[in-house]
């Protein structure tokens, strides 16, 4: 599965963006979107923002799960306090004609179905350890409400947390 995970400011600007591939059964991390879905994925993101908006005012969770789908794409969102947004867009690995055995270990990964349980759980506890690393980086003297992240750290910390649950 590929990831593209996106911080977004309150002024809906992009805050931090991070590109990365499952590291869950033998994945190598990499992202696999192709060159045209890989210039589309700020649009997509940025274009459930509305749906966001209107989910999020509707419960009092930080965690809004699935928000929005665009073909075979999912974007998951978490919203902080401060109404900074972090959106998730996972595009699960297209089915290849492979034998039986692998074709059953990859239908109970993580990858095979972005609407079950277990990867609703691995998507939340990245999204909570990603906002953990979110508010000391913001805790920073130096730091600006609604100022891009370039801490190389924190990029560590999220690749981390991608290797981690997802």
């Amino acid at each position: 599965m590929s990831y593209y995970f996106v911080i977004v400011g309150t002024q809906d600007n992009p805050l931090f963006e991070h590109e990365f591939g499952t590291s869950k059964q033998g994945g190598d991390g990499q992202s696999r979107f192709s060159e045209e879905s890989r210039h589309m994925n700020q649009f997509i993101v940025h274009s459930s923002l509305d749906i966001v908006e209107e989910v999020q005012w509707g419960t009092s969770q930080m965690y809004l799960k699935h928000v929005d789908r665009f073909f075979n794409s999912y974007i998951s969102c978490f919203v902080t306090p401060s109404n900074i947004k972090f959106l998730l867009l996972h595009q699960p690995v297209q089915p290849s004609a492979a034998s039986s055995s692998s074709a059953r270990s990859s239908s109970t990964s993580i990858a095979a179905n972005p609407t079950s349980p277990q990867t609703e759980e691995a998507v939340r506890s990245f999204f909570t350890e990603v906002y953990e690393n979110w508010v000391k980086a913001c805790m920073s003297p130096f730091y600006r409400v609604n100022m891009e992240v370039t801490s190389p750290v924190f990029r560590q910390r999220v690749a981390a947390a991608g290797r981690k649950y997802l």
